[in-house]
């Protein structure tokens, strides 16, 4: 019998010797042999799951936009939904008729911002006998934790209840600090909690628009309000996070809100009823977005929400990519990992309409928080450059030009004066798409990541003063990563 000789093996027009321009060939000649029988059929099936989810999304944004303006033109305003009545001073009971209420602000190593969010706090109006203000520091620099003691220090000696409190460990993160702020003795007295994270400024009348919602209704459970940029107009990186932001609070939560009385809680610029926070089974630390854990779970046992898209606190976008990135983790990460945890308690929850079933699961969750990421990296990003190269798999105009299009100006709505930069906010968006997707995967499959938390670095006011100090030298030179 004859040797077979790995020559055999191969064709003939392989068998090329010479330098690296035969190599090219070569590769050449690969393509073309695996193209038409393994590259063509998976590359119009990966066309069609694209399309598919394309079409989710499509309907999902056009479903919003629809039910949007019929909020604007017919629905009634929060106020008139539900009962409110203003607060008023009561001269025969006299504070007795404002509710206690407790001010939660989380903190970690916030040297920017620290004396922002306790000063807007302890300057909210409010009876001082009728509120705590509760710093929860988790700060590991001593010198930071020294500075926060003081300022508290200093407000409690002008006769505000201004608590300042530490934890031997940062177990649970977020959630443990706020957690671990509802079981001191001094909250028990206290109806509802407002949490406002570092960065977070809340105009002095929030409480007074926002309390009698939770006073009135029972089955209220949440008052959520719109978070509004300070540093919006600081970079292009900033503008485009405004474009994103504004269309989840112009549109998404105030559609959840008016229709289903159910949304994502933002994790801060809102006020909680204690007794739903208990009634849901309180803080958990299982996944990176404590508060979309607490506000499902609340949601489940039949607590209602409220959006008051009037009712705005102000805050602070990340303007360095780094600290973007870690954030977009977070938030694309949490989600996935926990619809992959309460999927079937959504599903066999008995007090939940099975309207209300399919909203939480397919809409919330599938189409929000996974479809929408994968399929702008693998539609925009892999599948569509691909079918250039491979001219015998044909993609649809509506799939490629019109869908994209009306999804995009769909999520303009929310910052008109932004609509010039949707070119670069399609770029962003692309860019960004490949960190959600992985992160989504990872939470998925909970992966190694799936719980990793790294707090968004917070700048204040320092780019502000650093813009108007003058005649300094600058240093020239960026770290090769964050580039």
């Amino acid at each position: 019998m004859a040797a077979i000789s790995g020559e055999n093996l191969i064709p003939e027009s392989f068998n090329v010797r010479g330098p690296a321009g035969d190599i090219a060939a070569q590769i050449g000649l690969i393509w073309e042999l695996v193209r038409t029988p393994l590259i063509v059929p998976l590359l119009r099936v990966a066309v069609y799951l694209c399309l598919a989810m394309s079409l989710m999304l499509f309907f999902e944004r056009l479903y919003m936009g629809i039910v949007i303006v019929l909020v604007k033109l017919f629905w009634k305003k929060p106020d008139k939904r539900y009962k409110w009545e203003p607060m008023r001073d009561d001269l025969e009971i006299g504070n007795a008729a404002f509710p206690m209420v407790l001010i939660q602000i989380p903190m970690f190593n916030e040297r920017e911002v620290y004396k922002i969010s306790i000063g807007a706090a302890c300057n909210l109006s409010w009876p001082a006998d009728r509120i705590v203000i509760q710093v929860l520091d988790d700060s590991t620099d001593p010198v930071i934790k020294e500075m926060v003691e003081k300022e508290c220090h200093r407000w409690a000696s002008k006769g505000i209840n201004c608590r300042y409190q530490i934890r031997e460990t940062r177990g649970g993160y977020k959630a443990g600090a706020l957690k671990e702020g509802l079981k001191h003795d001094y909250v028990k007295d206290c109806e509802y909690v407002a949490i406002f994270d570092a960065d977070f400024r809340p105009e002095p009348d929030f409480l007074r628009r926002a309390i009698p919602f939770l006073m009135h209704n029972s089955d209220i459970a949440l008052v959520q309000a719109r978070w509004r940029f300070v540093n919006a107009d600081e970079c292009l990186l900033t503008r485009m996070q405004e474009m994103s932001l504004d269309y989840h609070f112009t549109v998404e939560q105030e559609v959840g809100s008016s229709t289903h009385a159910f949304f994502g809680f933002n994790g801060t610029g809102g006020i909680w009823r204690i007794a739903a926070i208990n009634d849901a089974g309180g803080w958990k630390d299982r996944t990176t977005v404590e508060d979309m854990d607490l506000a499902v779970r609340a949601g489940l046992k039949g607590w209602k929400f409220v959006y008051l898209g009037d009712l705005q606190v102000k805050s602070e976008l990340p303007s360095t990519f780094k600290a973007f990135r870690f954030q977009q983790h977070r938030w694309s990460c949490g989600p996935a990992n926990l619809f992959r945890k309460m999927f079937m308690e959504i599903v066999m929850n008995k007090k939940l309409a099975i309207w209300k079933k399919i909203y939480v699961i397919y809409s919330f969750f599938f189409v929000r928080k996974v479809i929408a990421h994968m399929v702008t990296f693998f539609f925009y990003c892999v599948v569509l450059p691909l079918t250039i190269l491979v001219p015998e798999v044909d993609v649809p105009v509506w799939g490629a030009i019109y869908i994209p299009c009306v999804i995009t100006t769909l999520n303009s709505v929310g910052t008109p004066r932004s609509i010039h930069l949707l070119f670069y906010w399609i770029l962003f968006e692309n860019v960004m798409s490949l960190h959600r997707t992985k992160a989504t995967f990872i939470g998925l499959l909970e992966a190694k990541r799936a719980n990793e938390w790294v707090v968004t670095e917070k700048l204040g006011d320092t780019l502000k003063n650093k813009s108007k100090e003058k005649g300094k030298p600058k240093k020239i030179g960026f770290k090769i990563g964050d580039r």
